[in-house]
């Protein structure tokens, strides 16, 4: 899965990253800790559409909650079942989008029970690129909001240490065709990433509260630290 990204990129690179329009509201940056539930950066696209910079709530909420909390926290979207599930299955077909991040967080555990972070980030230190699918969400006192989650699939090679799955991960030269303006066969890009365009190590535990903040979470990890 993907529990928590860091992004540091500002806003005008990101736009010019994917040659998107931004709009106005769009998160802070940099933000070393996102967690889910929180405001993200998104580009959608599409046939029809000029590509956009946007603002979605990160926690996917299919059509039918009542509420934001009114069934399980979807931040995640496993690619093998995507296509099937009734939450996501419209979405991956007609509402595809691309989050872009420094890095994200994973964790393992320790024998005693205790949580150690992970920071993994592309071998060549450029932006990591995420699928997505999203949905606009109305409430029934007509409030809405656009959320959207993270598309994972099964990890392998060395990512597979740390957890079994890890996000999918959209190159450049695949934006057009995870966001629907080149036509059928976005499928494809549904794979793990290699081990050689990755790099992953340890951090501090600090990163393990949701309410930390602070380039250092992404520092590489330093025992006379640990919390």
């Amino acid at each position: 899965m993907c529990g928590r990204f860091a992004i540091t990129l500002p806003r005008d690179a990101m736009a010019q990253l994917f040659n998107a329009q931004p709009d106005n509201d769009l998160p802070d940056v940099p933000n070393f800790n996102v967690c889910p539930t929180t405001d993200i950066h998104v580009v959608i696209g599409g046939v029809e559409r000029p590509r956009r910079l946007t603002t979605m709530r990160w926690g996917f909420l299919p059509h039918w909650y009542r509420k934001p909390t009114g069934g399980p926290l979807l931040i995640n979207a496993r690619s093998e079942t995507i296509a099937e599930k009734p939450a996501f299955r419209d979405a991956v077909r007609q509402r595809r989008g691309l989050i872009i991040a420094d890095g994200f967080y994973e964790w393992t555990r320790t024998p005693d029970g205790a949580r150690d972070p992970w920071y993994i980030r592309l071998a060549d230190r450029t932006p990591m690129v995420m699928a997505a699918v999203w949905q606009e969400w109305t409430g029934p006192e007509g409030e809405a909001m656009r959320t959207c989650a993270i598309v994972t699939v099964a990890a392998n090679g060395r990512m597979a240490e740390i957890h079994h799955r890890m996000p999918v991960l959209v190159k450049p030269d695949d934006f057009g065709l995870w966001l629907g303006e080149n036509g059928h066969g976005a499928a494809v890009l549904m794979e793990a990433a290699p081990d050689e365009d990755l790099v992953q190590y340890r951090v501090s535990r600090a990163v393990n509260s949701n309410r930390a903040s602070g380039p250092e979470l992404i520092e590489p990890f330093e025992p006379e630290k640990q919390n």
